[in-house]
């Protein structure tokens, strides 16, 4: 299936017994047979070119692997702990890929707005005594409008993130 997923196209058997002469000694009929193996199996669809099938593959590399996780995770009679066991073999740079993974799930406007460690998170205090305040003025002021003070609305929490979005793994 690597050889299937890494030129993304139809192949023959030929195409892949060569690329794999060129690390070991393989016969075609192994090849073939794998590959028939793989169609019967549904992992690959084939079409008949001459005397030869051209072997396509019917999801993604990412698609299987997920699929594998799936099946492992949802066999687990404690599906919580094998997610936690799971999350502490990850390495830093698998963690912050689950994370960028799981923001694109949710959307852009779900996490609640990140505070900068130099910001202080009450109002500010008034001013000082020393400071002299604006004298009072005989028309009170207009109160301000409810568009100019309220935050921007979030978008609906259930969007999807905009598939254009998604990077592109290079794993098909």
């Amino acid at each position: 299936m690597t050889r299937v997923w890494k030129w993304n196209r139809p192949v023959t058997v030929r195409e892949v017994l060569e690329d794999l002469q060129r690390e070991r000694t393989i016969a075609y009929t192994t090849v073939m047979t794998v590959l028939d193996n793989l169609h019967q199996k549904g992992w690959v669809r084939r079409e008949a070119e001459g005397r030869a099938y051209r072997y396509e593959a019917v999801s993604t590399r990412a698609a299987y692997s997920a699929a594998l996780m799936n099946d492992a995770w949802s066999q687990s009679d404690n599906p919580a702990a094998a997610l936690v066991a799971f999350f502490g073999m990850m390495s830093e740079e698998q963690r912050a890929a689950l994370s960028d993974a799981v923001r694109m799930v949710q959307g852009p406007d779900t996490s609640p707005p990140e505070t900068p460690p130099d910001t202080p998170s009450e109002p500010p205090s008034p001013p000082s005594s020393a400071e002299p305040s604006p004298p009072p003025s005989a028309e009170p002021s207009p109160p301000p409008s409810p568009e100019s003070s309220a935050p921007p609305s979030p978008a609906p929490s259930g969007a999807a993130p905009n598939p254009g979005s998604v990077p592109d793994t290079g794993e098909r």
